[in-house]
């Protein structure tokens, strides 16, 4: 053991350590101030154009849709109007058919006695009742889920 390496102790290097920076050392700013409220103005303008130019479609398509119904809501009153004496028609010819066999039966009367008050020959409606009186339930009831929604006179 001629050459025995004895302990060395790790030391600082002749002069020392370089000095630590421990000082903050600020991030690169992108945004400041006047670019923020910058954006911000340009946002809230090119919104606002596009607001404006959606709304003013949106109107023109609002004006024709009220367009076409007003010009398409004496056309489905007309039909509707006609339904509703097509099936009155078929109401009478039901009840002819149904009581053709009972002697003194006459169509629109309870044996010869006027059913129906009329004032200087007016139309009067009959009600639900006595309209789908030959019809089914499931008739009646759409009847009475969907009158609402129907336009009237």
């Amino acid at each position: 053991m001629a050459a025995e390496v004895g302990f060395k102790q790790d030391l600082p290097p002749k002069g020392g350590y370089a000095p630590i920076s421990f000082k903050r050392i600020p991030a690169k700013q992108v945004l400041n101030a006047p670019i923020i409220y910058g954006g911000v103005i340009a946002s809230i303008v090119i919104g606002n154009f596009f607001y404006k130019r959606n709304m003013r479609r949106l109107d023109a398509e609002k004006i024709e849709i009220k367009s076409s119904d007003l010009a398409l809501t004496p056309l489905m009153l007309a039909e509707r109007d006609r339904e509703f004496l097509k099936q009155c028609r078929r109401n009478r010819d039901a009840e002819a058919k149904l009581m053709e066999n009972v002697e003194g039966w006459k169509v629109g009367t309870w044996y010869g006695h006027e059913v129906y008050k009329t004032l200087n020959g007016k139309w009067i409606d009959p009600s639900a009742d006595e309209f789908y009186a030959h019809c089914s339930n499931h008739e009646k009831k759409k009847y009475n889920s969907h009158v609402h929604g129907l336009k009237l006179d």
